[in-house]
């Protein structure tokens, strides 16, 4: 009879994972950065290292080892508490086991956060194709952190909770990686810093198997509970408990930006709603959500209308259909589509704060900071020439309270009356616009007390707002284009 072969057990995986961390740990001087997200591939990661580096002899815990968190500023708020209190009981737990272990809650610029690029700069809702978010409110702050560090040490081991059987996508990227040495792989963009991914051969299966046979050592939430945020957010509120890798899954269930247009449908969100009452509180953040994507004919007509047909810098930019029919690239959200939303979602804070099933701790959810309406509100006064000032009032009208900014910007000489005067006697609305504009910059240079550039820049401006309508810019697209080919064909 042939001899029966020894399979290793997934915990024996586990115990040989640990190992090989501690030996990555002794290995050098580098410090570690573990990105945490609270989901379940992320503290598995923490919870690994946290079991190696907590079961060395104290002697050889020199080396910092830093949790980092990117909050963009939109999570969902349920997830958000989740992490917030994560964190804390990690720091609570390190410093009482004496532990280098430090959480860290990084978050993007004010300059480059959702609204302020949304509602400020007018910046259309993530797409495929324009996915201006990720960049600036998570590779960007993570960037950061990273790169100090590497500043001040030379060298950083980056842990990630990434996984093969994730996609075919994430597979394909790790095989592509060639590692530096064993387990570790060169950043993509991050020089002097290396990826190591110890669960990257991992399933989802063996996730929740490792998280419900190891007690959480942190103690914020158990792991079971973990599981319960998870069954949460799925459709038929179930997670099986997984006691071998033949269970079923839980982990479909994905967590992110409560805003994002990226996706058809906020899966997450809309299971916690409708598996729990008591989240109903959430359906305005949903319902601001569902305004904000354009995937259907009737939503994608509506947002064309709401952007300017011109680009920021106030250029023309156009395409042809199959057909060889020109149309113009619309730019930016209009002001009216920036003021639409900026009401729609104190609107939305409104609503939560006063619903019955809101939770005591998000009674005084900010959706928006104070910080985010002032950069929106000086990028509309200055950047735009916006003079009407008209976020203090829409704040007050919408949430029945004294605006609470201090900043000071440069005031108009000219009252919200006289502007509506002035646009009633334009013929119609970009007209009013230029001569605002036009007289904002005439303002601007009286109060510094020199004319020196004046004449440029009254010609740029003029040059930005030169079209009455849309269809004006398209005609005027049209004879370029028609120049263009006469001078080719001549």
């Amino acid at each position: 009879m042939a001899k029966t072969e020894n399979k290793i057990t997934f915990q024996e995986r586990v115990e040989s994972r640990i190992q090989r961390i501690q030996q990555l740990y002794l290995a050098d001087s580098s410090p570690w950065v573990i990105g945490y997200s609270g989901g379940k591939d992320s503290t598995a990661v923490v919870q690994l290292a946290w079991m190696a580096i907590s079961s060395l002899e104290k002697k050889y815990l020199k080396k910092p080892v830093h949790i980092i968190t990117t909050d963009t500023m939109v999570e969902n708020p349920i997830v958000s508490s989740w992490v917030n209190a994560s964190l804390d009981s990690l720091n609570a737990a390190a410093k009482s086991n004496d532990l280098p272990i430090e959480a860290h809650l990084i978050k993007p610029s004010i300059e480059e956060s959702f609204w302020v690029n949304l509602i400020g700069r007018g910046y259309p809702a993530p797409r495929a194709k324009f996915r201006w978010c990720t960049e600036r409110l998570k590779i960007k702050p993570t960037n950061r952190f990273i790169e100090e560090k590497i500043n001040d040490n030379g060298e950083v081991v980056l842990l990630l909770g990434v996984r093969r059987a994730e996609s075919a996508v994430r597979s394909s990227r790790l095989e592509k990686r060639k590692t530096v040495q064993e387990d570790l792989y060169p950043h993509d963009t991050l020089a002097n810093c290396l990826l190591y991914a110890p669960i990257e051969d991992w399933s989802n299966d063996e996730v929740w198997l490792f998280l419900n046979q190891n007690e959480n050592p942190w103690d914020a939430y158990n792991n079971n509970d973990l599981q319960s945020l998870y069954a949460s957010a799925t459709e038929d509120n179930e997670c099986p408990v997984v006691v071998d890798t033949s269970t079923p899954s839980c982990g479909n269930s994905r967590f992110g930006c409560w805003v994002c247009t990226l996706v058809s449908e906020d899966k997450s969100m809309t299971a916690m709603v409708n598996n729990d009452a008591q989240k109903e509180w959430m359906t305005p953040m949903l319902s601001l959500r569902n305004d904000l994507d354009y995937r259907t004919e009737e939503k994608r007509l509506l947002e064309r209308e709401r952007r300017d047909f011109r680009r920021m810098s106030g250029k023309l930019t156009y395409y042809k259909d199959k057909n060889g029919v020109m149309s113009y690239v619309p730019g930016p959200y209009a002001q009216d589509a920036r003021i639409h939303w900026l009401k729609r979602l104190l609107e939305v804070q409104k609503a939560i704060r006063e619903h019955r099933s809101t939770p005591e701790d998000v009674k005084n959810i900010e959706l928006i900071s104070l910080e985010e309406l002032e950069e929106i509100r000086r990028i509309w006064l200055e950047d735009k020439r916006e003079t009407e000032d008209w976020l203090p009032q829409i704040y007050e009208e919408i949430m029945n309270e004294t605006y609470p900014g201090k900043q000071n910007f440069t005031s108009s000489p000219f009252s919200k009356e006289a502007l509506q005067l002035l646009s009633d006697c334009a013929e119609n609305n970009l007209q009013y616009q230029m001569l605002r504009n036009l007289l904002d910059i005439e303002n601007q240079y009286r109060a510094k007390g020199s004319r020196r550039g004046v004449n440029a820049d009254l010609k740029e401006q003029a040059r930005k707002d030169a079209f009455t309508n849309a269809d004006e810019a398209l005609d005027e697209l049209k004879k370029r284009e028609s120049l263009i080919e006469t001078l080719e064909i001549e």
